[in-house]
């Protein structure tokens, strides 16, 4: 019987390469994410191509109630997850923080942190109970380092990481495997995202540079869940040959 995966914000970039590569691993699927009709198309793709079934949760990973409703819409044995992972997250905005857009702050710390700890919170017990799982949270190099005018985007991702220790060490005892993956610069939607759907201000992040692309992060992810019971990746820092740090690249 195929194990289940629960991929948070499935309907571009990370989330939707890695729905692929764990489909490739013959994964079931449950994506999630706020754009149906992306959700639909890559749910097609998925199983035409890999031939294993997919669910779609339609919902606001922000919102506590629709995040409970759209997960309790899942058949019991559809609710047995072996691998979540919180994918779900953005940037909003890049200001000093004195001029800072207060719609931009709540939108980042309610999706990056809050959204993730909604379906966590909904998961978590059932892999306690069963006494096997595996939580991936995606995190960034703004988790580990603070730059210029990255202030409350980084506060998020500094959250994530903290969170993620603290679910390693609490689910330490039932045997269910956590672990963080941090992206440096990728060319996902995130610019597009950051810069409220300015593309050319987007483009110009990646301008006379070669970044990260969603299906670096997809493959560590793979790597990651593949190991052996045994082994746990507590961490993973991917970066761009062509990025040093938060503040250097090429």
């Amino acid at each position: 019987m195929n194990k289940i995966a629960l991929v948070t914000g499935a309907t571009s970039g990370i989330g939707e390469a890695t729905a692929i590569i764990l489909a490739k691993n013959n994964y079931n699927l449950i994506i999630t994410g706020r754009r149906l009709e992306r959700l639909n198309k890559l749910s097609k793709i998925i199983q035409e191509k890999y031939k294993v079934e997919v669910q779609i949760l339609n919902f606001d990973i922000r919102s506590n109630e629709e995040t409970k409703s759209a997960f309790y819409s899942l058949s019991d044995s559809w609710q047995q997850i072996d691998l979540l992972v919180n994918n779900a997250g953005l940037a909003s905005g890049l200001n000093f923080i004195q001029d800072g857009d207060i719609d931009d702050w709540e939108k980042m710390i309610d999706t990056n942190v809050k959204g993730l700890l909604y379906i966590s919170r909904l998961i978590m017990p059932i892999m306690i109970k069963r006494k096997k799982g595996h939580i991936v949270n995606i995190s960034s190099i703004a988790g580990k380092e603070t730059y210029t005018k990255g202030n409350v985007y980084c506060a998020s991702k500094h959250a994530v990481e903290s969170i993620t220790k603290a679910m390693r060490i609490d689910m330490l005892p039932f045997g269910i495997k956590v672990t963080s993956i941090s992206p440096g610069m990728a060319d996902t939607e995130f610019s597009t995202v950051r810069f409220h759907g300015d593309k050319k201000k987007a483009d110009k992040v990646y301008e006379n540079t070669t970044p990260l692309y969603a299906n670096d992060i997809a493959e560590a992810i793979e790597f990651a869940v593949t190991r052996p019971k045994h082994v746990n990746i507590n961490d993973m820092l991917i970066m761009p040959t062509t990025q040093a740090d938060s503040n250097h690249k090429l």
